[in-house]
């Protein structure tokens, strides 16, 4: 087969090529400027993390205080913390089906 190669094609070669080369150095930059970005995002996920265990720090004896009287209150009454726990779980159940 006879080569076709006219001046057009060969600029359109060159044009091709030095495309690809701009393409690849965007696609640096980009990569450079997301690691940028991923970075900011740790960082303020990060302090996000550390305010919220400081808040639950502070609220962790409450907390555990609460639950504790909760178990011997369940302990105590056993009859009722299972009709409670079947009411909770008939809310649940009827929200869900409301929502479909």
């Amino acid at each position: 087969m006879a080569s076709f190669s006219t001046p057009s094609d060969v600029d359109l070669h060159s044009q091709v090529a030095a495309l690809s080369r701009e393409l690849d150095a965007l696609k640096k930059a980009v990569a450079s400027r997301g690691s940028v970005y991923f970075e900011d995002g740790r960082d303020v996920v990060s302090d996000y993390y550390s305010e919220i265990a400081e808040r639950l720090g502070d609220a962790l004896p409450a907390i555990r205080q609460r639950g504790r009287a909760i178990e011997r209150t369940a302990r105590n009454h056993p009859v009722t913390s299972a009709a409670m726990g079947l009411v909770v779980l008939g809310l649940l159940a009827g929200l869900l089906l409301n929502r479909r």
